[in-house]
C-alpha cells in the first residue's frame, strides 16, 4: 500500500516540477539523451490530454479515474465484503462472485457517469460533486436490489448490496477527495507549443478557466516572423531561436497547434517536419478546439477543413445498428411509459376542462430536409400561437399552464415522441428538431445549419448535454457547434455516452423552460 502511494504521488510531483521548470538551452549530452528516448516519449504521449474513444474524445484523467474506481468497486465486492461476515452465504468461490462484481462494478460507474462525474465541464465543488456522487450510488443501489429482487443475479441478499454499496460509497469519497487535490488539472495533461501570436491564437489564451484547460497545458506561442502582431500574453511569448525541433525535444512538448492568422506567411515547414517525425503531434487549430471543447468552433471553420476532415461518414453497419438500438429502446419505453403517459394525459384532461387536445402535433424538419410531424404532450394554452407567428419559449413563459409547467420540468411533455422514434422520424440521440420557421431564418445566418440535418433528429442531443435551453438565434449557433461535431463523430457508443449523461439533465432539471 505504501509504495503504492508513494508511486502516485511522484507521478503528481513530477507534474509539478515539469510544469515549474525554466526554458534552458540545451547541451550536446542532453539533446543525445533526449533523442534516444524518443521513442518511449512518442508512444506515451499519446496518453496525456484527451483520448479519442469510439468517436468521442474522453479526458485521460477521468478515464484513469473511472477505472480506478471500477477495479476498486470490484475488489470491494470480492476481498472486503466477506471479510465482514462470517455466513455461509458469502463463502462463495471467487470465481464465481467474479461475473457479479463486474456488473456491479458497471451499474456503479454508470450511475455516477449519469451524474456528470467523469465529465470535464462539470464547475461545482467538492460539496456538489459530494452530493452528486450520494444520487448516482442511491440510484445504484435501486438498479442493483431490483435486478436482485426480480431476477436474482447474486449469489448475496439485499442486505449485503447495501452494506457493499456503502463501502464503495466511502471508498469513492476518499477517491475523489484525493483526486481533485493532486491529479485533476495537474497530471496527465499535454504540454502544448502554438505556432501563432495573432488573434486565431489568442483563441487558445483566453481557454484560462480550470476545465477548458484540464487537457493541456500551455507552454507558449511562437511568433511566425518579428512584424506579427502579438494578441497573446507577451510573457507566453517563447523564443526557439529559429531550432523548434530542439526546443521541443528539450521542453517535452507534446503537441504543436498551428494557428498562424496569415496562413501565407512563412511557417518553419522543416523544423516542424523534423518535431513530426521526431513523435510530436502536430495539429490544426481547429482540430484542437474540436478535441478540447468537444464542439466545431464557427468562426475558425474553412471549406477545406470540411473537405480533408475524418469524419462525416457513412457506415452501413452503424446505420444499422443504430436504427436497431431505436426500434428496442423505444418498444420497450412505450410499453413502461405507458402509465405515466396515461397519467400526464388525464392531467391536462383535468386542467383543460375536457377543452383542447391532448396531444398535439407540430411540424419539424427532419433528416435531409424532410418535414415530418412531431408529437407532444399539450403544455401551453391552445392560443400560446393565436395570430400563427412561431416564438421562441422564454424563461417563465406565461404560455405555459400549471400541469404544462410540471411535465416539461421533468420531460414528460417529450415521451410520445417515443412513437416518433418507433416509426423513424426521428432517433433517440441526434441533433432537435426544429420547426420550419426558425430553420429558414437559422440558415440565413450560418449556411453550415442545414448540415445538422445529415442525420436523423434525436430526442436527446450533444447539444442538449453541453449547452442549457437554446431560446433564441443565438443561441441556437452556439448549440450547432456541437450539433455538427455529432454529426461528424457520431456512433452507437457515443449515443449511449449522450443517453447516460441526458439523465442529468433530467435529474436537475437543467435547460427547463
Amino acid at each position: 500500500m505504501s509504495t503504492h502511494g508513494s508511486s502516485h504521488i511522484s507521478l503528481v510531483q513530477f507534474e509539478q516540477d515539469k510544469k515549474n521548470e525554466q526554458f534552458v538551452e540545451p547541451t550536446e549530452s542532453a539533446m543525445e539523451f533526449v533523442h534516444g528516448s524518443m521513442s518511449v516519449f512518442s508512444r506515451l504521449h499519446s496518453l496525456r490530454g484527451k483520448v479519442r474513444l469510439f468517436g468521442h474524445f474522453f479526458h485521460a484523467q477521468f478515464l484513469l479515474l473511472a477505472c480506478v474506481e471500477f477495479f476498486s468497486f470490484v475488489c470491494a465486492y470480492l476481498f472486503v465484503l466477506p471479510l465482514l461476515y462470517s455466513s455461509a452465504e458469502m463463502v462463495v468461490p471467487t470465481a464465481y462472485k467474479l461475473p457479479e462484481a463486474a456488473f456491479s462494478g458497471l451499474v456503479l460507474m454508470l450511475a455516477i457517469a449519469s451524474m456528470g462525474l467523469y465529465d470535464t465541464r462539470q464547475r461545482e465543488g467538492i460539496k456538489g460533486a459530494l452530493g452528486r456522487l450520494m444520487v448516482a450510488f442511491l440510484s445504484g443501489l435501486g438498479v442493483l436490489t431490483a435486478a436482485n429482487t426480480l431476477y436474482p443475479v447474486f449469489s448475496i441478499s439485499n442486505i449485503f448490496l447495501v452494506q457493499f454499496v456503502l463501502i464503495a460509497f466511502i471508498y469513492s469519497i476518499l477517491l475523489r477527495l484525493y483526486f481533485y487535490k493532486f491529479v485533476d488539472g495537474n497530471v496527465l495533461q499535454r504540454r502544448v507549443l502554438v505556432i501563432g501570436a495573432g488573434k486565431r491564437a489568442a483563441s487558445i489564451d483566453k481557454l484560462r478557466r480550470k476545465t477548458d484547460q484540464r487537457g493541456f497545458d500551455l507552454v507558449g506561442f511562437v511568433r511566425t516572423s518579428a512584424e506579427e502582431p502579438v494578441q497573446v500574453r507577451k510573457q507566453k511569448i517563447v523564443d526557439t531561436d529559429d531550432d523548434i525541433r530542439t526546443f521541443a525535444l528539450q521542453n517535452q512538448i507534446d503537441e504543436i497547434v498551428i494557428a498562424p492568422d496569415d496562413r501565407r506567411r512563412k511557417l518553419p515547414l522543416d523544423g516542424l517536419i523534423d518535431c513530426r517525425m521526431s513523435g510530436v503531434a502536430i495539429t490544426d487549430l481547429l482540430d484542437f478546439f474540436e478535441r478540447e471543447t468537444e464542439k466545431i468552433r464557427l468562426d475558425l471553420i474553412q471549406p477545406s477543413w470540411l473537405i480533408y476532415a475524418d469524419g462525416f461518414k457513412r457506415d452501413v453497419l452503424r446505420s444499422f445498428s443504430k436504427r436497431a438500438f431505436d426500434i428496442i429502446v423505444s418498444s420497450i419505453m412505450l410499453i413502461l411509459c405507458a402509465p405515466f403517459m396515461a397519467l400526464t394525459a388525464l392531467g391536462i384532461f383535468i386542467e383543460s376542462k375536457g377543452r383542447g387536445p391532448i396531444l398535439y402535433s407540430q411540424a419539424r424538419v427532419g433528416r435531409n430536409g424532410k418535414c415530418f410531424k412531431l408529437y407532444k404532450f399539450r403544455s401551453m394554452r391552445t392560443d400560446a400561437e393565436q395570430d400563427g407567428i412561431a416564438r421562441w419559449a422564454k424563461e417563465n413563459d406565461s404560455r405555459v399552464t400549471h400541469v404544462g409547467s410540471f411535465i416539461r420540468k421533468y420531460r414528460f411533455d417529450e415521451l410520445p415522441q417515443l412513437w416518433n422514434i418507433f416509426v423513424n422520424d426521428m432517433s433517440l440521440v441526434g441533433p432537435r428538431p426544429e420547426r420550419p420557421e426558425f430553420v429558414e431564418q437559422l440558415c440565413k445566418i450560418n449556411a453550415l445549419y442545414k448540415e445538422r440535418h445529415r442525420v436523423t433528429p434525436g430526442l436527446a442531443g450533444w447539444a442538449q448535454v453541453c449547452y442549457p435551453y437554446g431560446a433564441s438565434k443565438r443561441d441556437s449557433m452556439e448549440k450547432l457547434q456541437y450539433d455538427l461535431y455529432y454529426v461528424k463523430n457520431h456512433g452507437i457508443l457515443f449515443d449511449f455516452y449522450i443517453l447516460v449523461q441526458t439523465a442529468e439533465i433530467v435529474f436537475f432539471r437543467k435547460g427547463v423552460r
